[in-house]
């Protein structure tokens, strides 16, 4: 029987924040900085179906936000909902919906209140090394993750960039 023989070794560092991203705003700002400086030095390329591919993509994101329904009378939380949506402007909007809906509010048995500490954010960035290989950096609201990559110099980049950045201490 044939043995399976490693064609390539891909490696994954996480690097832990000391203090959550304060909110999506912050976030998304951070997000769409690396998209636009482009600090990795990541390069454009065109796919064998002739598809132009920027140097750094959104991958995968999502956001989840959080309302807690709270008894008026004793301050307990009586409920929680829980929205995770696929963008910025659904969070948005699905956390605004559910903060106006009396009706689940009355059903709950409390006041709707946003739970924003409780709230996460994940968005993938899938960047493209000079070198060829494809790597993903990946932002939460405690962690930045830099995953898939062979080279080290690659974590290097992305390290040295994330030192520079305050809200990534």
């Amino acid at each position: 029987m044939a043995d399976f023989v490693q064609k390539t070794v891909n490696k994954s560092a996480v690097r832990d924040l000391a203090v959550p991203i304060a909110d999506v705003t912050s976030f998304n700002a951070l997000v769409q900085a690396v998209i636009d400086d482009n600090p990795f030095g990541c390069v454009g390329y065109t796919t064998k179906g002739g598809e132009t591919i920027a140097a750094v993509v959104r991958n995968r994101e999502h956001y989840t936000a959080k309302v807690n329904f709270v008894d008026g009378a004793t301050g307990k939380r009586v409920g929680t909902v829980s929205l995770q949506s696929p963008s910025i402007a659904a969070f948005n909007a699905n956390a605004s919906e559910v903060l106006a809906n009396t009706a689940l509010a009355t059903a709950m048995g409390g006041v709707a209140e946003r739970n924003f500490a409780g709230e996460s954010y994940y968005a993938q960035l899938k960047c493209h090394d000079p070198t060829g290989d494809d790597y993903y950096v990946t932002f939460t609201r405690k962690t930045v993750r830099v995953s898939s990559y062979q080279d080290d110099a690659i974590k290097g980049k992305v390290e040295t960039w994330a030192d520079d950045v305050p809200e990534l201490d």
